[in-house]
């Protein structure tokens, strides 16, 4: 499920030359596609569905939400222009709201506290994989068929993969209480969720961690085939074949191994689940800023390499810290929360706004506009790392 999630969302950004050609676009038109159309409802209804899937059966939460995006997704290959384009991947969004929260849940409750980082990782890969074929799908479409098209088989296939999801994942919660690692608690009300959020600083610094650090990474996933096309002048399908290997190669690995740290260290001292987050951060920063900035195209590939890694390596430990910090009855909820920071400020804030610094600056940088806009995100990575720090601080405090 959550590889189909982000094929339909990446495949915008493989697309983007095609779109901006056959639907006369501006950068800063794709980057509001690319980001905030999705964000504009993924973000806001995902606690109103968290809050449901706290109470209801998260299983037909998920297979409905992706019956909704597929449909969506489906409808962004009948598009004659900008704004029915922008509706659709509003609905796009509105579906997706619906995914990820009642996941990160699922998977909660199913293990216990030492092996959660792993599992949360394990349902991360979801990105690298779903990142990789959504470029190889998007490229091939667009350079030997038609983006529209492209749109509609991706729509088709998940509506077919609803009814195999509903059959085929079990919600482990029975009635009004909390399975396995909760077994036995009582549904909280609304107000103890809103106590409870408004008492753990350790929750809003990892959110907004996650965000500011989501701004180069969103950037990266949406703008860098663009970019590479642009600035070292290579085809939309070379592209994809390059960045695809890319991605897996460091998403992939990168993940598995910071999920698995957190969960070791993490068993010990429980900052660890903010702090390793934090150093990869930091650790990447100059490895990306020589990416953007290389002369030859192969370079820049393999430099790439290190930013997409760490983009995708938080992922595991900081979404499982964010469980660890809530009882069973209020992940969902706590799930959905941290996704409305995180999105709101990396999805809907990152690509329109490396959009809108390219069209500003290529009256003076042309082609290379791009390229100086994904240096302009870097920093953001870098105030990620601050919060994750900050959070670390607080995080065995706030430990539930």
């Amino acid at each position: 499920m959550y590889v189909t999630s982000f094929v339909d969302r990446i495949v915008v950004g493989v697309l983007a030359p095609a779109l901006k050609a056959d639907l006369l676009l501006t950068d800063t038109q794709l980057g509001l596609l690319g980001g905030t159309a999705f964000a504009l409802l993924y973000t806001t209804l995902g606690i109103p569905v968290g809050w449901l899937a706290d109470r209801l059966n998260r299983v037909t939460i998920i297979a409905t939400s992706l019956a909704v995006w597929s449909l969506f997704t489906a409808a962004c290959g009948l598009a004659t222009g900008f704004w029915w384009l922008f509706l659709a991947r509003v609905g796009v969004g509105v579906g997706e709201a619906g995914g990820t929260a009642p996941a990160q849940s699922l998977l909660a409750d199913a293990f216990p506290p030492g092996q959660r980082a792993r599992a949360l990782g394990i349902y991360a890969l979801g990105i690298p994989l779903g990142t990789a074929c959504g470029l190889l799908f998007g490229a091939y479409f667009a350079t030997k068929l038609d983006w529209r098209i492209a749109f509609q088989v991706l729509g088709t296939f998940g509506l077919l993969l609803a009814p195999v999801v509903a059959i085929a994942l079990r919600d482990l919660r029975s009635g009004a209480t909390v399975p396995r690692h909760g077994q036995g608690m009582p549904l909280p009300a609304r107000r103890e969720v809103l106590q409870a959020f408004a008492g753990k600083a350790a929750f809003w610094w990892l959110a907004l961690g996650a965000g500011f650090s989501s701004v180069f990474g969103y950037a990266l996933f949406f703008w860098v085939p663009s970019f590479l096309a642009r600035s070292h002048g290579m085809a939309l399908l070379d592209v994809s074949l390059y960045y695809a290997a890319v991605v897996l190669l460091g998403g992939g690995f990168a993940g598995w191994i910071a999920s698995a740290l957190a969960d070791s260290l993490g068993s010990r001292h429980r900052a660890a689940f903010a702090l390793v987050p934090a150093g990869v951060l930091v650790v990447a920063t100059p490895f990306a800023v020589c990416a953007v900035m290389a002369g030859g195209k192969l370079l820049a590939l393999w430099l790439f390499v290190i930013p997409i890694a760490v983009g995708l390596a938080w992922i595991g430990p900081v979404t499982a810290a964010v469980q660890h910090l809530f009882p069973a009855g209020m992940r969902a909820t706590a799930a959905a929360a941290f996704l409305l920071v995180n999105s709101l400020v990396g999805l809907g804030l990152g690509s329109p706004l490396i959009g809108a610094i390219s069209d500003t600056l290529h009256a003076r940088f042309g082609a290379d506009s791009l390229r100086y806009a994904l240096l302009v995100a870097l920093c953001f990575q870098l105030a990620g790392a601050a919060c994750f720090f900050l959070a670390s601080r607080r995080v065995a405090r706030d430990w539930a």
